[in-house]
């Protein structure tokens, strides 16, 4: 039952990450470098990236281009990066890939992206950032499967590395462990990565690249967070203000009150 299950979310696209490692919990995720969501130039890279190496299978049919005013993109500078010839800035990020064609060619149609960061969260890993920003950045060569191409963060996943050129080909090591709880067994776990062929980009570079597409994905999930943030702390400290004055003018009626 439980392979069952697991081959039904695999069959997504981007199903839960569960890594059949030995390890019940799965590959732990890293930690997305939160203060990107707040990094203007971050989140307009991570946009380019987007639309270059994501919206030719993936779509984000719930963001227009010109959302993108709110990380301080024009609509001459939207038009000139960020568009395809037939495109207009109040499209939404549609793509022209025939969902049959893509089932057909993949196996699966590529998932809808838009709120994508925030539908993987998951309790005791961590938030769909962090899903994502650790799936980016655990890809390895793997001959056996149709892309060649596997993931830590998501076994058997049925894309390819579209960033291979830019973090080079990689090769997962990994190594025999007895089971904690059946010692007569032995079980395989992730060891390390050995570098194949570089990529454009050097590991330090090529991190930040994934974290700046990962912080506009969190940001296309919700383009009023930051909004929504800057009025709750504005809100709560009004609050203080009042209970302080309110605590005040309580004393002084009561003062008098035996």
């Amino acid at each position: 039952m439980k392979k069952l299950l697991l081959s039904l979310l695999a069959a997504c696209g981007f199903a839960l990450p569960v890594l059949a490692l030995g390890a019940d919990e799965g590959y732990p995720w890293d930690k997305f470098p939160a203060e990107k969501m707040n990094d203007m130039p971050a989140l307009q890279h991570g946009a380019k990236i987007f639309v270059n190496y994501c919206l030719s299978c993936h779509s984000a049919s719930y963001m227009r281009y010109n959302r993108m005013h709110d990380i301080g993109l024009t609509d001459d500078e939207i038009k000139k990066n960020l568009l395809f010839a037939t495109d207009k800035v109040g499209d939404t990020m549609n793509v022209t890939l025939d969902p049959k064609d893509a089932k057909e060619w993949f196996g699966t149609a590529p998932p809808d992206l838009s709120v994508i960061a925030r539908s993987r969260a998951e309790a005791g890993k961590g938030s769909g950032a962090d899903y994502l920003y650790t799936l980016w950045r655990t890809f390895y060569r793997d001959d056996t499967r149709p892309t060649g191409w596997n993931n830590l963060a998501f076994p058997d996943i049925a894309m390819p590395h579209v960033l291979w050129q830019l973090q080079g080909e990689r090769r997962a090591v990994f190594v025999d462990e007895k089971n904690p709880h059946e010692p007569e067994k032995s079980e395989q776990r992730f060891g390390h990565f050995e570098q194949i062929t570089p990529g454009k980009l050097s590991d330090h570079d090529y991190d930040e690249t994934v974290g700046d597409l990962v912080a506009y994905l969190q940001w296309m999930g919700e383009p009023a967070q930051g909004t929504r943030v800057r009025i709750g702390v504005g809100v709560l400290i009004f609050l203080g203000i009042l209970i302080v004055f309110t605590w005040r003018l309580n004393a002084a009626f009561w003062k008098n009150v035996e």
